[in-house]
């Protein structure tokens, strides 16, 4: 094949401009494989089936994160709030969830009345048993259709996706940037936190929603054999996640985003709709992150509106920041490494340390030890662990 040729087609294939993308898929595919043959459900045994779970909500936070470095390290947007709509993915599956777990548990208990139960009862004593915790016992209107799955799957997409719109409009509009749009995103996020804090918010205030591991159903299928069909589709949302984004980031749009990123005015006196650009990168990042926390709740098994507080896009924000903005694999890296290493030093695994005068105990302080890691990589490799490894292949193509 002649050079001009090859050349062409290294044009058109996308793979063969982006190898990185192949082999991420690569090691996906093998990772979640072996993970299937070292578990409980379908292997040796070798891996819990909490430490399955663990592996899935993992994969949920490298989706998130994906998210987070397109629309920062590719689009220079720093959202604090992006936590926000992975939480509001996780509430949208979690109202289908409960309300049909409780269903059965209702019909079963009613089931051996003299006469079958109405419609209305059922419904009345679905609406005491979800909300009595709160004081109440009728259903909001909110929870119109939490009887149907395909109803709160689109609302999975549909409410994220609505809210950065609607938001992004706004704030784009405006031509808010920098900082001040990093705090208006926060500032959204908090009062998003503090209204799902109330009672009267339809979501059960404090409490959340909770036994969202039990799928109704599949009661009888155990949860070695769930945790295991979760990871899997959290391997593949991941993997259809990455594919997107390195589409959208690799031609003549990823372009224009760097450029936004980069010199903003530049790019707007060229004639580029930067507006159009932000608005669509962040509305997109918002759906990417609801999608996220719909299969990371139903593997951790309760929500809260603690989920959403703005502490959690800052950590989001860290975990890039580590990994390496403006480098998918690099997000990958640093949301997978500080995930499993939070379980970690907060499950136990790690001992304590007794000095004596005082005791470490890792619970309280992994946040600290976090801080310092964060504060190591700023100073000692600004481009993250994705810029150590693109050093690393540079010197091996040498």
């Amino acid at each position: 094949m002649s050079e001009t040729a090859l050349n062409t087609l290294q044009q058109r294939s996308f793979f063969l401009r982006n190898p990185s993308v192949l082999v991420f898929l690569a090691i996906l595919s093998l990772l979640t494989l072996g993970a299937t043959l070292m578990s409980e459900a379908f292997g040796i045994g070798l891996l819990s089936t909490s430490f399955i779970k663990t592996l899935g909500k993992t994969l949920c936070l490298c989706l998130i994160a994906i998210a987070m470095d397109l629309v920062w390290g590719y689009c220079g947007i720093l959202s604090l709030g992006h936590f926000a709509f992975f939480g509001l993915g996780g509430y949208m599956i979690g109202m289908w969830l409960m309300y049909e777990r409780t269903k059965d548990i209702v019909v079963e208990s009613l089931a051996g009345q003299a006469l079958p139960p109405t419609p209305e009862e059922i419904r009345d004593a679905i609406g005491t048993q979800i909300f009595g915790v709160v004081g109440g016992s009728e259903i909001p209107a909110i929870w119109y259709f939490a009887d149907s799955l395909a109803v709160q799957l689109a609302f999975v997409v549909l409410v994220p996706g609505v809210l950065a719109l609607g938001f992004g409009w706004l704030a784009f509009r405006s031509r808010v940037t920098g900082v001040y749009l990093s705090i208006l995103t926060q500032a959204m996020t908090l009062a998003l936190s503090l209204y799902l804090f109330q009672n009267d918010s339809g979501l059960r205030g404090n409490n959340g929603l909770s036994g969202l591991q039990n799928i109704p159903g599949l009661t009888l299928v155990p949860q070695a054999v769930i945790s295991v069909w979760f990871l899997w589709a959290s391997a593949l949302a991941l993997g259809l996640g990455y594919l997107l984004a390195a589409w959208v980031v690799s031609g003549k749009f990823g372009n224009v985003i760097r450029g936004i990123r980069d010199d903003e005015p530049r790019v707007r006196f060229l004639g580029y709709p930067v507006e159009t650009y932000k608005l669509f990168i962040f509305t997109l990042t918002a759906v990417i992150a609801g999608i996220a926390g719909a299969l990371y709740y139903p593997q951790a098994g309760i929500i809260n509106p603690a989920e959403l507080a703005p502490i959690a896009s800052i950590f989001l924000a860290v975990w890039v920041a580590i990994g390496g903005r403006g480098r998918l694999y690099g997000a990958v890296i640093g949301a997978a490494l500080v995930s499993l290493l939070s379980s970690a030093f907060t499950g136990g695994q790690v001992p304590d340390i007794p000095l004596g005068f005082a005791t470490i105990q890792w619970v309280d302080w992994w946040t600290v030890l976090l801080g310092f890691g964060f504060v190591l990589v700023t100073l000692f490799a600004p481009q993250g662990i994705g810029g150590l490894v693109d050093q690393l292949v540079r010197k091996g193509d040498r």
